[in-house]
Parts: C-alpha cells; sequence; structure tokens
C-alpha cells in the first residue's frame, strides 16, 4: 500500500520536473539581446546525407555579446552550415570568414521582443498544463487504489493534498522561469 503511494508521488514529482525542464530547453531557443550557443542547438545540417546537429559538426563559441563563432570540424561543411542558419527560423546573416562563420545577432526591436513575451508566456502554459495534467493522472492513481480498497478514503485524500502541494511548487517555478525569460527579453 505505501509503495503504491509513494510511487505515485514519485511518479508525478519526476514528470513534474520534466515538464520544468522543457519548458527551460524551449526558452533557449528563443533569441534575446545576447549571444548564446544554446540558440543555434537546435539547427540541423546536412552532414553526408543525413541530417545532423549543427553542435555536431562544428564548434559554436560566444565572440562577443552579440556575435557566435561557428567553426566547422572539416572546412568542407563551412557552406552548409552558412545555408542552414540562413535558413532556420532565427532570421541570423552568418559572415563567412576563411575557416569559420560569424553570426552578427541584430538588435531585437521593441515589436519583436513583445511578440517573444507572447510565446514565452505561452510555452509556460503549455508548462502549467502538463503539470495540472500530471497531477490529475496521479489523483485518478490514487482514486484507483481506495476503489480498489488498498488504500482508506482519509489515505486518498491526504496524498491528494501532498499532490497539491507539489503542484503549487513546480506551477511557482515555472512562474519564476517564465517571469526571468520576459525581464531578460525586454531588458535594452
Amino acid at each position: 500500500m505505501l509503495n503504491d503511494v509513494n510511487a505515485i508521488k514519485r511518479d508525478a514529482e519526476t514528470r513534474m520536473k520534466k515538464s520544468i525542464e522543457a519548458l527551460k530547453s524551449e526558452l533557449t531557443r528563443l533569441r534575446t539581446g545576447r549571444a548564446s550557443t544554446s540558440l543555434l542547438e537546435h539547427i540541423m545540417v546536412e552532414y553526408y546525407g543525413s541530417p545532423t546537429p549543427l553542435t555536431q559538426v562544428a564548434n559554436v563559441a560566444v565572440q562577443d555579446a552579440r556575435t557566435l563563432q561557428v567553426t566547422p570540424w572539416e572546412r568542407n561543411m563551412l557552406s552548409k552550415i552558412d545555408k542552414a542558419i540562413r535558413e532556420s527560423d532565427l532570421g541570423l546573416n552568418p559572415v563567412s570568414t576563411s575557416d569559420s562563420l560569424r553570426v552578427p545577432l541584430p538588435p531585437l526591436s521593441e515589436e519583436r521582443r513583445k511578440e517573444m513575451v507572447k510565446l514565452v508566456r505561452q510555452e509556460g502554459e503549455g508548462a502549467r498544463v502538463a503539470i495540472r495534467n500530471v497531477r490529475r493522472d496521479a489523483n485518478n492513481s490514487l482514486k484507483e487504489l481506495q476503489k480498489n480498497k488498498v488504500i482508506s478514503e482519509d489515505e486518498e485524500r491526504r496524498v491528494q493534498e501532498d499532490i497539491q502541494i507539489l503542484t503549487n511548487r513546480y506551477i511557482d517555478e515555472v512562474d519564476a522561469v517564465v517571469e526571468a525569460k520576459e525581464s531578460d527579453l525586454m531588458e535594452v
């Protein structure tokens, strides 16, 4: 009985943590005014006939606050990497040097910043929904245990309260992550 209840609580917490990690991962892809290597992590490059993440065919480094430096492991990959960055949805125009690419990040307009804040809020709401779905699944599992007389109604209510406390904690964490990203975006 206790193992079942603890397993449900552990599973709920693990899934809520994954929701937070997924949110953070999504938000790193949104461009702020500063250069960050994570900006290019999701870009795929054609490498010997198969799409490969850019970070596996080149070294990506921050050159200064507004410039990324991309140095391919193989020189012949320079044009393919250039093309992949240009065709991405980031609106970046790399500048080719003899053996690397400089990727200057243009400053964000006020309108673009507001659009990105809306995207951040949407991602945050998606994470909140995911956390609430985890809570619902855990509560359904508890109801099933109670229905099968594995736990008492009082025990079910107590564990549901624990799961609600967990849910509130992770939703507060989502709010903090979203707020931090919003302030980062609105910083000029």
